[in-house]
């Protein structure tokens, strides 16, 4: 149940077919992106995935451009979003894109890790930054029930945190919000798929080693219909000054 093999950046597997649900938080960034989208002229998509919601987006402007750090992803984005025009270009290094300065009108960044002062650099000036970030916080409650520790290289990445990080490369903020909403898991197959999928939540996770805390789970999904944790997340849309 949970050996399928995740690519892209698409959860569909178990989320499409209802086997994991999450509450809505009160923002949309699809909706705003796009509304970002028809006022620039340049865009970069910070790590695309599989290119997956970035082709969602389209019309496209002019210019568009996007980045995907994880190697097997790099294929996928390629075939879906250079037949429409968007240039993928592969990175390891968020201190280091091979973009010229004040190349872009607009930068999206979807749950994907990034340097603000080059961020910045690549930002023309009124060019805006708008990212979704997951937050330390986020899926915790795995990490308890499975009794592993929490990693803590994210531990203090939150919207204060990363807001004053921003400020201090002169960006300025336009909106600052964050939310804490409820993932439900349906059965213990997607569970485990999502484990695998992101891997920094509990690293190096393996089923042997956790199988007694697993079928807990699983006991408890059986009773009382699914297992809940706590999903941490914030938006940022910030301005070059």
């Amino acid at each position: 149940m949970g050996e399928a093999l995740f690519t892209g950046w698409d959860f569909s597997y178990i989320e499409g077919s209802g086997r994991c649900a999450s509450s809505l938080l009160p923002w949309s960034y699809g909706s705003k992106a796009i509304t970002l989208m028809r006022q620039c002229r340049s865009l970069l998509d910070m790590g695309t995935g599989g290119g997956e919601f970035l082709s969602l987006l389209q019309p496209f402007p002019s210019k568009v451009c996007a980045t995907e750090g994880y190697a097997p992803n790099v294929a996928i984005a390629k075939a879906k979003l250079e037949p429409l025009g968007v240039n993928v270009a592969q990175i390891s290094d968020d201190h280091h894109l091979p973009f010229h300065d004040e190349q872009f009108d607009l930068v999206l960044n979807r749950h994907e890790s990034y340097a603000p002062q080059e961020v910045k650099r690549i930002l023309k000036t009124g060019g805006i930054f708008f990212t979704q970030q997951v937050g330390c916080l986020d899926a915790q409650d795995l990490n308890k029930a499975l009794h592993k520790p929490v990693n803590d290289a994210y531990i203090n990445w939150d919207l204060k945190f990363a807001v004053t990080e921003l400020q201090g490369e002169g960006f300025h903020i336009v909106k600052a919000e964050e939310a804490f909403t409820t993932l439900r898991f349906y059965d213990i197959g997607a569970v485990l798929y999502y484990l695998k999928a992101i891997p920094w939540q509990i690293p190096n996770f393996s089923v042997h080693d956790c199988e007694e805390e697993l079928y807990v789970i699983y006991k408890q999904i059986k009773q009382s219909g699914g297992f809940d944790v706590k999903q941490h997340r914030f938006l940022i849309e910030a301005k070059v000054k």
